[in-house]
């Protein structure tokens, strides 16, 4: 079982996909919770954790949620810190519901997610398809991941705070290996881990 982070005080949980994404510079920082690649694995990961923390009363005060993402309006290899999230696969229009709404479930198109620290804002669409090429036209958002809809989803379930951070890995050209999007994950590394030691002076100025 991961456990939280302490910093300042907090019970801190950071969430990340897939151990290619964990370098050097976030490993000296801390442990994460590792998901898996894609929405539906997020999700459970993520409740699974959730769950098995509120049993033991050791929720966290905070969830951060980190790795890479793709987007053709954002500069290659730097952070941003995402203001909302959506879900780009939902689309129950036929039934009169707005597309990204889940049915039945009342949560709006695009989640917002807290922002503390003083870098770029950016939106997310996540999605279970890989984005390329002329897929960007589609979407409605600055960037693309895999997994922070349902990481969102499973934070508001237990009501924990979410704070996103993505270092943008891929976008301009064609995405067409696996070797594409991992070219910059070294520099990403580096630079979440600056993201990263930002929280312990907001977070000790942040009441609550």
């Amino acid at each position: 079982m991961v456990e939280c982070e302490m910093i300042a005080g907090r019970r801190v949980l950071f969430v990340m996909a897939v151990d290619a994404e964990y370098g050097p510079h976030l490993k000296a920082r801390f442990t994460p919770l590792l998901t898996g690649v894609g929405p539906i694995e997020a999700g459970i990961a993520m409740g699974a954790t959730l769950h098995s923390l509120e049993a033991r009363e050791s929720l966290p005060d905070l969830v951060v949620s980190l790795g890479s993402a793709g987007s053709r309006r954002c500069p290659l290899g730097e952070i941003f810190q995402i203001t909302s999230v959506s879900w780009r696969d939902m689309d129950a229009t036929r039934l009169g519901f707005p597309k990204g709404v889940t049915p039945m479930v009342d949560h709006p198109v695009d989640i917002p997610l807290v922002t503390p620290l003083p870098l770029p804002l950016a939106r997310l669409s996540t999605g279970a398809n890989v984005v390329g090429g002329e897929d960007y036209a589609g979407i409605d958002a600055d960037m693309v991941d895999m997994e922070s809809f349902a990481i969102a989803r499973a934070c508001a379930r237990y009501d924990v705070p979410l704070m996103g951070l993505r270092g943008v890995s891929d976008g301009p050209g064609d995405l067409n290996h696996i070797n594409n999007w991992m070219e910059l994950l070294g520099l990403i590394d580096e630079r979440l881990a600056q993201a990263v030691d930002l929280l312990p002076g907001v977070l000790a100025c942040t009441d609550g």
